[in-house]
C-alpha cells in the first residue's frame, strides 16, 4: 500500500460524494452505498490499519491521540482532505468544520465508538463543531475535510471512563 494507492481507494468514496450536501441524509447514503461490512470499507480499513502500522499514517502524537494528514485537499479527491487520528476511549480537542466533515468510524476493539457511533459513516454539516470522543475501547477514525479546513480550539484532550 502507498498513499498513492490509498489516494485512489478514497477517491471512489470522493467521487461518489460529488458536490452533495454535507448532512444526514448523506451520512445514511454513505452508510448503505460503502456499508461496514462491504468491501470499500473493509479496503479502507485494512489500508489505514496497514498505513499506521508503516508508518506513513497516525504519525504524530499529542495529547494521547495518534493523527496524521494523509492527503492534502485535491481535485483528485474533490478538494477533500484526508486525515486519520487513533484514539482510545479519550475525548480528542475541540474543533469547528467550517465547511463540514466527514467521518468514516473503523472500531479497533470491537465496542468501540465514535462519538456515540459504532463502525461507518459520519457526518457533521457545515459550521458544526465538537470533541471528537471515542468510547468502549480504541478505533481509527478518518476525516475528509472539503478544502481541509478545519479550526481548533484551546481545549485538551480528555481520558474517557
Amino acid at each position: 500500500m502507498t498513499i498513492e494507492t490509498f489516494q485512489h481507494l478514497i477517491q471512489t468514496v470522493t467521487q461518489y460524494i460529488g458536490d452533495r450536501k454535507l448532512d444526514k441524509d448523506l451520512q445514511a447514503s454513505l452508510n448503505q452505498q460503502f456499508p461496514f461490512e462491504g468491501p470499500v470499507y473493509q479496503q479502507i480499513f485494512d489500508a489505514c490499519r496497514q498505513g499506521v502500522r508503516e508508518g506513513w499514517m497516525c504519525q504524530y502524537e499529542g495529547g494521547g491521540v495518534r493523527y496524521g494528514r494523509v492527503v492534502k485537499p485535491s481535485g483528485e479527491l474533490g478538494g477533500f482532505s484526508v486525515d486519520v487520528v487513533q484514539m482510545n476511549n479519550l475525548a480528542g480537542p475541540h474543533h469547528r468544520h467550517p465547511n463540514g466533515e466527514i467521518d468514516l468510524i473503523m472500531p479497533l476493539d470491537k465496542d468501540a465508538c465514535f462519538d456515540g457511533h459504532p463502525g461507518g459513516w459520519l457526518v457533521y454539516g457545515p459550521d458544526t463543531a465538537h470533541s471528537p470522543t471515542v468510547t468502549g475501547g480504541e478505533a481509527l477514525v478518518l476525516y475528509l475535510l472539503p478544502q481541509g479546513q478545519i479550526e481548533f480550539t484551546r481545549q485538551a484532550a480528555k481520558s474517557q471512563p
